[in-house]
């Protein structure tokens, strides 16, 4: 996963055959229509949602969070959170 001020992007990715399997962020329509100033968590936790939806529909339910040296905290944990409370387990 990666964020920025703005927007977060998450990613799950096959690193032995470097593809990427499913992809997320908060510059795709279906979660930008949801943002509200202020509600970054919330729609962290949507787009936690949305990236676990995309990878149990192709048979992922495992996988490694990487929160690539962010601070587990705010909107990188309301991702994590979306994506387990959506099925996704690590």
């Amino acid at each position: 996963m990666f964020r920025t001020t703005k927007h977060i992007y998450a990613q799950i990715i096959d690193d032995g055959a470097g593809h990427t399997l499913a992809s997320a962020s908060t510059m795709e329509k279906v979660i930008n229509k949801h943002m509200v100033k202020g509600e970054r968590i919330a729609i962290a936790n949507l787009l936690g949602k949305s990236i676990a939806e995309r990878a149990i529909k192709k048979g992922i339910k495992k996988v490694i969070f990487d929160r690539n040296g962010f601070l587990y905290h705010g909107r990188v944990k309301a991702v994590s959170d979306g994506a387990r409370e959506a099925g996704l387990d690590f």
